[in-house]
């Protein structure tokens, strides 16, 4: 049986019927914005790298203790791509799993998957509550922070953005653009 290739529609609804909690919801949306802007930025499939972005954390309400080996499954017997099911797999590298990011697409989802905690966490404590005015200096600035979003691991975030030949403040930059597109969906307009 040939792998078929999920429409968002679809991952939307596996990640509804995985996750009721709000906030993982609007995670997942902040990610799948940051991967649609970084795939059209490097020209390459803004659907299929979204639909990844939207999916990552299929299993981490109900499998915590099992993050990304619960997904791994779920999207197999769901005949998921094994592309897809890599990609998802390897954003727990070091973590939860021993499968290393080696394409752009598994390579941005591993460094910003943290990186929008920290954007998020930036705009909420600015009086607007936006992302849509939270600038590049203002994340660095609270980087430097440990206290400031102290679940946010910044050497997953410095890996990935070495492992993308990028600067921090680049990777910051792209990433506040790519939620800002989503900023309503992720109630940070």
């Amino acid at each position: 049986m040939r792998e078929k290739i999920p429409t968002r529609e679809e991952a939307f609804e596996l990640l509804k019927e995985y996750n009721k909690t709000e906030s993982l919801i609007k995670h997942a949306l902040a990610v799948e914005g940051v991967m649609r802007y970084m795939a059209r930025k490097r020209n390459d499939d803004e659907d299929k790298w979204g639909v990844v972005g939207l999916i990552h954390d299929l299993d981490y309400e109900q499998f915590p203790d099992q993050h990304c080996k619960k997904t791994e499954e779920i999207l197999r017997a769901n005949d998921w791509p094994e592309e897809y099911i890599r990609a998802v797999v390897s954003h727990g590298w070091g973590i939860c799993s021993d499968v290393k990011p080696e394409t752009e697409m598994e390579k941005v989802l591993y460094a910003i998957d943290e990186l929008t905690g920290l954007v998020v966490t930036t705009a909420l404590v600015r009086p607007s509550k936006s992302v849509m005015d939270v600038k590049t200096k203002s994340v660095k600035k609270k980087w430097k922070d440990k206290r400031f979003a102290a679940g946010v691991d910044r050497s997953i975030i410095e890996n990935g953005a070495q492992m993308l030949g990028m600067e921090i403040a680049e990777l910051i930059t792209d990433t506040i653009a790519g939620m800002q597109e989503v900023a309503e969906d992720i109630g940070l307009k």
